[in-house]
């Protein structure tokens, strides 16, 4: 179970100081993999250092909102799998990698089609390697959702979700109180940057009913979701969205090893978001700690941190191996 220190138990500190301290010694090398959707869009999939050869394990991660294979969480880990003989690939939602997608859409919170694709796709590839997932914020609560989704049919052999909204409509309310106002205008300024690019083309107006003006002006992530996810992928609202896209109801339904973790001073989100034992099959570990903020888990000290998520992750994965 995780452990803080006195100086490192506030939550925002948690949440806050790897992004804004943890310094990476070694810049990762990464080998690109640019994977054509059905849709004709395209997908950019990182692997640490290069594609492995078959039958060596093989990690794949799925980032939260806004994030990319620049995140600390994600280079951290890719290190620690290193070291312990997993290989590693991110997969990038459409347009996180730094290149626009090419359709008026991009991706959200309960798109699990994508990255079915890019899973059964190294499946057949790399038929002697055991593959495994990994999900931080809004990746985590995706490959939730795939899991229960899938159940045995998954080519997946055991996951780990972290931080997980798993109640999107909680969590959309929560990051609008407090300090985690601050949090919000933070993911969303690159979101509506990256919708406002589109208006140049396609014609969004017509597609979501909303001008630039109207974009610029949203202030939240629930209006975000009401003026442009759930319209643009079919959805009748934001509530509608976020019903149907909250990994909770399908917990019950995943039938591989999954280890939840998950702090209860998260900023981004309250406690009702977790499932109570009866909501979650016999295959998932709950992980909950008092403290750990939103993808943090630092113990240790100020100045000499440890990140005990990294070190978590690996050893599950590796029981899992073994």
């Amino acid at each position: 179970m995780f452990q803080v220190t006195y100086t490192l138990k506030n939550r925002h500190i948690q949440t806050l100081y790897a992004p804004l301290f943890r310094k990476q010694k070694k810049k990762l090398l990464f080998e690109i993999e640019r994977f054509e959707l059905k849709d004709k869009d395209f997908i950019e999939c990182y692997w640490h250092n290069q594609a492995p050869k078959d039958g060596v394990p093989i990690v794949i991660l799925f980032h939260g909102l806004a994030g990319s294979f620049k995140s600390p969480y994600i280079l951290g880990v890719m290190k620690a799998l290193e070291k312990k003989g997993f290989a590693s690939v991110v997969m990038h939602f459409r347009g996180c990698s730094g290149k626009e997608n090419l359709l008026p859409y991009s991706y959200h919170s309960g798109e699990t089609s994508d990255a079915k694709a890019w899973i059964n796709y190294l499946n057949v590839k790399y038929k002697k390697s055991p593959l495994y997932g990994v999900g931080y914020s809004i990746g985590g609560n995706m490959l939730l959702k795939l899991l229960g989704e899938d159940g045995l049919d998954t080519p997946l052999k055991s996951a780990v979700a972290i931080s997980a909204p798993m109640d999107l409509e909680i969590t959309a309310k929560r990051v609008n109180q407090g300090f985690s106002k601050w949090y919000q205008a933070h993911l969303l300024k690159p979101l509506k940057k990256t919708l406002l690019k589109k208006y140049s083309r396609f014609n969004m107006e017509k597609l979501i009913k909303q001008t630039p003006d109207n974009i610029r002006k949203i202030k939240t992530i629930e209006e975000f979701d009401e003026k442009y996810t759930a319209p643009i992928n079919g959805f009748k609202s934001a509530k509608d969205y976020y019903k149907k896209s909250s990994a909770k109801q399908f917990l019950k339904d995943i039938k591989i090893p999954t280890l939840i973790i998950h702090a209860l001073d998260d900023p981004f989100m309250t406690p009702k978001v977790l499932p109570t034992q009866d909501e979650v099959s016999n295959h998932i570990t709950l992980n909950i700690s008092q403290h750990g903020g939103h993808v943090g888990f630092v113990n240790g000290s100020l100045f000499k941190p440890k990140y005990w998520l990294e070190e978590r992750i690996v050893n599950y994965l590796e029981e899992q191996y073994t």
